[in-house]
């Protein structure tokens, strides 16, 4: 009899998670990052073995890429890209990018050039095959704790970028972000840029407050917008010119994501007048102010 009752008791708990993942948020929640982490533990494991054939290569971003595009089909998440026609480069550069949860994973693989690379933190580097496939994708690791070992890798970098036409992707926030505004950003992208002399492109994710919060365990479907702004040189500035660099580059992406914020959805960003441009750091000493150009738009489902 017992047998029985626990026999018919397995049996409903699939009835019973599929009402929990209706009707609850929170289980909803819970179930989809779940699914978002096993994605990415699974593709890493069946990936990996294909580019360790190339071994530690660029081009092996291309895999990851393809791996994580079809994660905004399973969440009926639409991508929405303005300025796409900025990243349309074949030269070195430093792309930044605001960093609000884990789905920026999505945004970024839907814009990140051929041959770009992001830098992560040392401890990414540590997670089984995650690490591996990351580590054979190019992908450059900072230790975020040690200020010397940091500035090593940036110098390293500088040099790769040049001598191997490599694009390199950062947050500059430094750490995951969902509040209202952006954080202060680190100076490290930035150091990184003037060393090479290679200009930056902000990116800006607007805030996924609509459909994903993991304060309030929310995650619904959605729409989500991405502005490429156009370039900021750096030719000619020093490192004496890093900090009002930063910071002008920071206040261009702010001034952006307030305005994307304003709409409660993505695609009524195409309705907002054109974000006023901002003067940029160094003007007088090498760098130039960003060029009024008409935005491409690309949406894809």
């Amino acid at each position: 009899m017992m047998e029985v009752v626990l026999l018919h008791g397995l049996l409903l708990l699939p009835l019973v998670a599929l009402l929990l993942y209706q009707y609850n948020a929170t289980f909803h929640y819970f179930c989809k990052m779940a699914f978002f982490n096993c994605w990415i533990l699974a593709m890493a494991t069946i990936l990996s073995p294909f580019a360790a054939l190339r071994g530690r290569s660029v081009e092996n971003m291309k895999l990851l890429r393809a791996a994580i595009l079809p994660l905004k089909r399973f969440y009926g998440i639409k991508m929405q890209v303005w300025g796409s026609e900025h990243l349309n480069i074949k030269e070195p550069c430093v792309i930044v990018c605001n960093h609000q949860a884990s789905l920026d994973l999505m945004g970024m693989v839907e814009v990140i050039p051929d041959r770009c690379v992001p830098i992560a933190k040392k401890e990414l580097m540590y997670m089984g095959t995650v690490g591996w496939a990351c580590w054979l994708s190019g992908i450059i690791f900072i230790d975020r704790h040690k200020r010397e070992d940091a500035i090593d890798v940036i110098s390293q970098t500088a040099r790769t970028m040049r001598r191997e036409n490599l694009q390199v992707w950062i947050f500059p926030e430094g750490t995951r972000n969902q509040d209202k505004s952006m954080l202060p950003f680190k100076r490290g992208a930035f150091h990184l840029a003037v060393q090479a002399q290679v200009p930056i492109f902000p990116i800006v994710i607007s805030p996924y407050w609509d459909f994903f919060s993991s304060k309030d365990k929310k995650f619904t479907s959605g729409t989500c917008t991405i502005r490429v702004l156009p370039r900021v040189e750096t030719q000619g500035l020093s490192p004496q010119d890093v900090p009002e660099l930063t910071e002008s580059v920071r206040q261009t992406m702010a001034d952006a994501f307030t305005e994307m914020s304003s709409n409660h959805r993505g695609d009524q960003w195409a309705e907002q007048p054109p974000l006023p441009r901002r003067a940029e750091a160094g003007a007088g000493r090498g760098a130039g102010t960003p060029q009024r150009q008409e935005d491409a738009t690309r949406t894809s489902d």
